[in-house]
């Protein structure tokens, strides 16, 4: 009969428990490194902080607690800051610079920041939209042109000026710009209302709803981080930031809708870099009027000539074809009777998502050998 060894499951049991101890052992030292971690100086720095030139009464414990919990939670937010900072030499100097000629303070260069952390595409579940995240109502209000074909709420200019023209008039009205900074967020009704029913205009004793309760301090922990990042752990070189984006304007006037594609052909560009460069424009196509667009630096050069060449092509109708729509026919069916993408024929028709066609409608169809060529 065989012997078995019973040290075998002693000796297992003896290596887990070394295993075990060894792991807590390294789970401890990094609680006591993290705790270590925990910064070495005030979040809040000694000196006097202001908003806007306005005092922040940080000896109140309530105003400090509030203070150093946005610090703490956009300082930590590594990634996010990294990129606000990477984003700001693009942004921020303009931002800057149109301040200083409305004789506005600089610190509200900040607010784009808590907005849109500098994305034009930013969209929040309000529905407020772009760099400044102004809702449609209020866009439309400040100049803003928001409709099917474009939305400037995305664009950083025009965005920009009706921010500032806002802002000041929310000064105007408040008489604080830090008032003024939380009406942007919470809008001036709702703030005028707290302040009536409350009986005080110091923003730091008004009890507001959550998000406009830290919406200032947030604004302050940027303001703090970007000025100073070092000072919370963020070390970038010049070559680490990205650079301002270059490009020229051109001004088109446009008889009827012209495809973006003849834009960027007409720049020696792409479809992409024209939509980058404009994130206002919606779909494929400039509307009927005058318009603005930014193209590739060094574009401009001959743009007209070749825009006015490529844009009779276009006009003259080469390589289309009009298809009557007959019983039975659906877009899917044209598409593939033309041997073209489904959505293609979608677009050059400015149909609607339903991709419905309904017989006796008229398509226009560029057969494969010459779409989407305008360059002819």
């Amino acid at each position: 009969m065989r012997m078995i060894n019973m040290q075998f499951p002693y000796k297992n049991a003896f290596f887990f428990l070394s295993v075990f101890f060894i792991a807590v052992s390294a789970w401890e030292a990094a609680g006591e490194q993290q705790h270590l971690n925990y910064p070495d100086f005030p979040l809040i720095p000694s000196s006097q902080t202001t908003f806007c030139g306005e005092r922040v009464p940080v000896e109140i414990q309530d105003v400090k607690e509030r203070f150093e919990r946005e610090i703490l939670i956009s300082s930590l937010d590594y990634t996010q800051v990294i990129l606000w900072l990477k984003r700001s030499r693009r942004h921020l100097p303009y931002i800057a610079q149109s301040l200083k000629e409305n004789g506005m303070p600089e610190d509200l260069k900040y607010v784009i920041v808590a907005e849109s952390a500098l994305k034009p595409n930013a969209v929040s579940n309000k529905g407020a939209v772009g760099y400044w995240q102004f809702i449609f109502h209020t866009g439309k209000n400040y100049g803003l042109i928001i409709d099917e074909n474009k939305d400037e709420r995305r664009n950083f200019f025009t965005s920009t000026r009706a921010a500032l023209s806002y802002l000041k008039n929310l000064n105007t009205m408040l008489g604080s710009w830090t008032l003024a900074a939380a009406a942007y967020n919470m809008g001036e009704e709702g703030l005028l209302s707290a302040i009536h029913e409350q009986e005080t205009r110091d923003f730091y004793r008004l009890y507001l709803p959550d998000e406009t309760q830290r919406y200032i301090f947030r604004i302050l922990a940027i303001k703090l981080i970007m000025e100073d990042p070092e000072r919370y752990g963020f070390k970038l070189t010049d070559k680490d930031y990205y650079p301002p984006v270059t490009f020229d304007r051109v001004n088109i006037e446009c008889a009827k809708d012209i495809p973006i594609m003849l834009i960027a052909k007409s720049a020696k560009s792409s479809y992409k870099e024209i939509m980058d460069l404009n994130p206002e424009l919606k779909g494929h196509f400039l509307t009927k009027g005058k318009h603005t667009i930014m193209i590739p630096k060094g574009a401009s050069e001959g743009f007209t000539k070749r825009y006015e060449q490529l844009l009779n092509n276009f006009l003259s109708d080469q390589g289309k074809h009009i298809y009557v729509v007959k019983q039975g026919d659906t877009l899917y069916s044209i598409a593939k009777m033309f041997d073209v993408p489904v959505l293609s024929v979608s677009i050059w028709n400015r149909l609607d998502r339903k991709l419905k066609v309904s017989p006796g409608d008229r398509l226009i169809i560029y057969p494969k050998k010459t779409q989407p060529d305008t360059s002819k």
